[in-house]
C-alpha cells in the first residue's frame, strides 16, 4: 500500500479497521461459528441454513455464487471465495447479514445488471475486512439501511480504460450507512446516488476518475478521506447539507483535474481540507443553487494547485472564512459573467498580500486585492487556457502589475486578510 492514513480524532473502529487492512488480518472471529472445510459446497450450506447461523471458512476455495439471507460467513484472507464468471459472487440479504475477512476473486462482466463481487440488501448488513480482486463492480450497497462497510481492500485493473472498469464502492438508495477505513485503489468510481444520512469516514481513494461522486445524496458526512490521484477527487451534484471535514484532496491533475467540485449543491460545510497539486482545487458551479442555501468554506489550506478556487458563474451565496492559499498558480478565477466579489471572503491567508501588520493582531492592515490580467484574458478567450503555466501567461500576469494602463479588474477583495499560517490538523501522508 502506497500511503497511510494518520487521522486525528479518528474512531477506534476505523483506527481498528485501518490497521487490519495493513496487516491482511481477519475480524475477530465469531462465536459458536461452524466450521467449513474448504471445497465445501457453500451455497448449498448457506441455502440450508437459519438466519443468524455462523460458518467459519478454512483457507483455500470456495466456489459462487452465494447468498446470505441473515447469515454470517468469516475467514482469512486466504480464504476465497471465487466467482464462476458470471452475476454477482456474494449476495448479503435480510437482517444482519455479514462477510467477514475473506478474499472474493471476480465476478460477472454485465454493466448492465451492476455485476459485483458483493452485493448488499437488507438491514444491517456487514462487509468487513475483506480482500475484493477482478470483480467488474467491488461492493454494491443497494436499497440498504445501515450497513456497514469496514476495512476493505477493493482493487480495480488499472489495465483497464477509466470507462471500462466498474465502481468500487457504490451506494444507491442507501441510508444510514457507514463506509469507514477502506482502501479502493484503480476502480472507475465511489458512487453514493440517491443516498443520504451516511456516513464515509477514513478512506483511501486512489486512481480512479472519480474519488466520490454524490448526486441527489443529502446530510452525508465525509470526513478523514484521502482522495489521491483520481481525475476528480470529490463531486457534489444536487446535494444539500453535506459535511466535509479532515479531507485530503490530492494531484487531480490533467484538463480534467478538480479536487472538489460543486454542482447546484447547498449547505455545504467545508473545514479543515486540504487541496494540494491539483488543476483546480475547488469547483463552484452554480452553487448554492436555492435561494435560502448557504456554502461554508473554513479554515482549508489550498497548496500548490494550479487554481486554488475556480467559480463557473455566480459566487453568492459561499463564505470563505480563515483559509490560506499558498504557492498556487492563481488564488482565484471565474468563468463566465460571474464576479468573486458576490462571495464573503474574511479572514484568509494570501501569500502575494503585500500589506503589514503594524499592530500586531494577525490581520492585515490594508484589504487584499486580487487581480489578474491572465485571467481576464482567459475569461475573455477561452482558448488562451492552453497556455496556462506557460512563459507567455505569466509574462502577461506580470505585465499586469508593472504597467498601470493595463491594470486587470478586481476579483476579490477580503478586508480582513490573515498573516499567520493555519497548523493544520487534518489526515497526512507520512
Amino acid at each position: 500500500m502506497p500511503t497511510r492514513l494518520v487521522t486525528r480524532g479518528a474512531s477506534r473502529a476505523a483506527l481498528a479497521a485501518v490497521a487490519a487492512l495493513l496487516l491482511g488480518a481477519a475480524p475477530p472471529r465469531p462465536a459458536d461459528c461452524r466450521d467449513v472445510p474448504a471445497g465445501s459446497d457453500l451455497a448449498a450450506l448457506a441455502a440450508g441454513a437459519r438466519p443468524g447461523e455462523r460458518f467459519c471458512l478454512v483457507p483455500g476455495t470456495y466456489r459462487g455464487p452465494l447468498r446470505l439471507d441473515g447469515l454470517v460467513v468469516w475467514g482469512p484472507r486466504d480464504a476465497v471465495i471465487r466467482s464462476t464468471g458470471e452475476g454477482t459472487t456474494v449476495r448479503l440479504e435480510g437482517q444482519g447479514a455479514a462477510l467477514l475477512g475473506v478474499t472474493v476473486d471476480g465476478s460477472g462482466g454485465r454493466f448492465d445488471l451492476l455485476d459485483a463481487a458483493v452485493h448488499v440488501a437488507g438491514r444491517e448488513g456487514r462487509v468487513e475486512g475483506i480482500a475484493i480482486r477482478n470483480a467488474t463492480f467491488g461492493i454494491l450497497v443497494e436499497k440498504a439501511e445501515r450497513a456497514q462497510v469496514r476495512g476493505n481492500e477493493v482493487v480495480g485493473d488499472a489495465a483497464q480504460s477509466l470507462g471500462l472498469r466498474g465502481d468500487g464502492i457504490r451506494l444507491w438508495e442507501a441510508y444510514d450507512c457507514v463506509v469507514e477505513g477502506n482502501l479502493v485503489r484503480d476502480g472507475r468510481d465511489m458512487v453514493l446516488w440517491y443516498a443520504s444520512r451516511n456516513r464515509v469516514l477514513d478512506n483511501t481513494i486512489e486512481g480512479g476518475r472519480y474519488g466520490a461522486h454524490l448526486m441527489y445524496s443529502h446530510d452525508n458526512e465525509l470526513a478523514g478521506n484521502r482522495f489521491l490521484h483520481n481525475i476528480t477527487g470529490l463531486f457534489l451534484m444536487y446535494s444539500r447539507q453535506i459535511s466535509l471535514r479532515h479531507n485530503v484532496f490530492a494531484g487531480a491533475g490533467g484538463a480534467a483535474g478538480i479536487g472538489l467540485g460543486l454542482k447546484e449543491s447547498g449547505n455545504v460545510v467545508a473545514s479543515d481540507n486540504l487541496f494540494v497539486r491539483n488543476s483546480i482545487g475547488l469547483y463552484v458551479d452554480t452553487s448554492p443553487l436555492w435561494p435560502d442555501d448557504r456554502n461554508r468554506f473554513e479554515r482549508n489550506s489550498f497548496r500548490l494547485n494550479e487554481v486554488a478556487v475556480s467559480f463557473l458563474g455566480r459566487a453568492d451565496g459561499n463564505a470563505f472564512i480563515g483559509n490560506e492559499f499558498l504557492d498556487s498558480r492563481l488564488h482565484v478565477e471565474v468563468d463566465g459573467h460571474g464576479d468573486a466579489r458576490q462571495a464573503e471572503w474574511r479572514g484568509n491567508l494570501f501569500d502575494d498580500y503585500a500589506g503589514y501588520d503594524l499592530d500586531g493582531d494577525g490581520t492585515g492592515d490594508v484589504p487584499y486585492e486580487l487581480r489578474s490580467l491572465a485571467a481576464d484574458l482567459v475569461a475573455a478567450r477561452p482558448a488562451l487556457a492552453f497556455y496556462r503555466g506557460t512563459p507567455a501567461l505569466a509574462l502577461a500576469e506580470a505585465i499586469g502589475r508593472i504597467v498601470p494602463l493595463l491594470e486587470p479588474r478586481l476579483v476579490l477583495v477580503d478586508r480582513e486578510p490573515r498573516m499567520r499560517r493555519l497548523a493544520w490538523e487534518g489526515a497526512r501522508a507520512d
